[in-house]
C-alpha cells in the first residue's frame, strides 16, 4: 500500500489501495458549509470546515469505525459519502462508481445500495406515519413490491429485526426507544442494501438496550453479508463491533488501523488520550495506567489551527506542529498516522 497526495494540500490521509477489495473509496473529502452576512444581500464571510480532506476505504463485509469528539465532522463525513449532503471536493467511489457527478435517477438507483441508520430513533421517524408506512415506503420508492407482497416483505423485515410482525398499523409513539431504532434497521434494510452507515445508532438508548442493538447489526451483518460505517464516539462499543478504526479530530483522520492494533499501540497523541479514558475492568491494570488530561477545547471549525490542528491541545507539540500540517503515513502494514511525532 503507498499513501497519494493531492497537489495544493496536505495530510489528505489518501490511502491507496492496489488490490480492488474495497467496496467504497472516500478520497479527499471535504464539505464546508458557508457562513453568510446581510439580509437581502446575502454575502459569504467564511465557511465551516466540517470535513477537510478526509480519505479512507471500507472493504466489503468489514465494519469500519469511526470515532471522534462531537463536532468533529463523524456524521457529515457519513451523509456526504451517501451524498445527502453535496461534498465541497473530493471523490466517494461505491463499488468503482463515482458518486459525486451523479445526478437524479442514476443516484437514485443508486441509493438503494446505500442506507443510513440514524441517531434519534425519536426524530428519525414520522410520527403521522405506520411502522408499515414508514419500513413500506422505500419498498414502493424502489418498485420492489406493492400490495400484498409489500404487506409481506413489511412484516418479514419486522420479524427480521425481533419485532412483533403483526405491528404494521402501529405509530412510532407506542413504542420504546429500542423498538424504535429497530424500526429505522428495518427500514435500512427494506431496499437490500450493501452499505450502511450507523451513525451513532445506540447513543440515544438506554445501557441496557444498546447491546441487544449492537448484536442485532452484528447478526444481520453476518445474515446479509452487509458493509458498515459505524460512527460513534464510545470507544468500548467501537472496539465491540469494529474490524478497523478510524480516529477523526477536527475534520480530519488522524490515525487508522485495524483494532487489535490500534487498541495496543496507538501512534497518534489524541488517539492515545481518548483511550487513556476508556475503563479497564481489572483493578490492577487500571491503577497502574496513567490517565491523559487534555487541557483546552477543540478549536473551531470556522478558524482551524495552523499545521497540525492537534496541536493546540498536544503534550508533544513542538515549532514544526504549528508551522506544517503532518503527512498521513502508514508506520506499520495497515496502521496510518498523521503524526510529526508518533508513537
Amino acid at each position: 500500500m503507498t499513501v497519494q497526495t493531492v497537489p495544493g494540500t496536505t495530510n489528505t490521509g489518501n490511502v491507496a489501495r492496489a488490490d480492488g477489495k474495497a467496496l467504497v473509496e472516500v478520497e479527499n473529502l471535504v464539505m464546508h458549509f458557508a457562513l453568510t452576512q446581510g439580509i437581502l444581500f446575502q454575502r459569504q464571510v467564511g465557511a465551516v470546515r466540517a470535513v477537510d480532506g478526509v480519505s479512507f476505504f471500507v472493504e466489503k463485509g468489514e465494519t469500519l469505525g469511526l470515532v471522534g469528539e462531537s463536532g468533529c465532522g463523524k456524521s457529515t463525513t457519513g451523509r456526504a459519502i451517501l451524498q445527502l449532503y453535496e461534498p465541497t471536493a473530493g471523490s466517494v467511489r461505491f463499488a468503482g462508481t463515482e458518486l459525486t457527478t451523479l445526478r437524479g435517477e442514476k443516484l437514485r438507483r443508486m441509493r438503494r445500495k446505500m442506507q443510513m441508520i440514524f441517531q434519534d430513533p425519536y426524530a428519525s421517524l414520522n410520527p403521522r406515519m405506520t411502522v408499515g408506512d414508514i419500513i413500506g415506503e422505500p419498498i414502493e420508492v424502489h418498485h420492489l413490491a406493492a400490495g400484498k407482497k409489500k404487506q409481506e416483505r413489511v412484516q418479514e423485515l419486522l420479524k427480521v429485526v425481533g419485532l412483533n410482525p403483526y405491528f404494521t398499523n402501529r405509530y412510532p409513539h407506542e413504542f420504546s426507544g429500542g423498538q424504535r431504532q429497530r424500526i429505522g434497521v428495518a427500514r435500512a434494510l427494506a431496499v437490500e442494501p450493501d452499505f450502511i452507515v450507523c451513525d451513532e445508532p445506540i447513543s440515544a438508548l438506554d445501557v441496557s438496550i444498546q447491546a441487544q442493538i449492537i448484536n442485532l447489526l452484528e447478526e444481520l451483518q453476518g445474515k446479509f453479508d452487509l458493509t458498515y460505517l459505524f460512527i460513534a464516539h464510545d470507544l468500548s462499543v467501537v472496539r465491540h463491533i469494529s474490524d478497523r478504526v478510524a480516529v477523526m479530530y477536527l475534520g480530519k483522520i488522524v490515525e487508522l488501523a485495524d483494532r487489535k492494533e490500534l487498541y495496543e499501540r496507538p501512534l497518534h497523541p489524541y488517539t492515545q488520550a481518548l483511550l487513556s479514558a476508556v475503563p479497564i475492568p481489572d483493578p490492577q491494570i487500571e491503577s497502574k495506567r496513567r490517565r491523559i488530561i487534555l487541557t483546552g477545547d477543540v478549536p473551531s471549525p470556522v478558524n482551524p489551527p495552523s499545521g497540525c490542528r492537534f496541536h493546540t491541545r498536544c503534550w508533544k507539540a513542538q515549532k514544526i506542529c504549528a508551522e506544517i500540517d503532518p503527512e498521513f503515513i502508514e508506520h506499520a502494514p495497515r496502521h496510518w498516522a498523521a503524526c510529526h511525532f508518533p508513537g
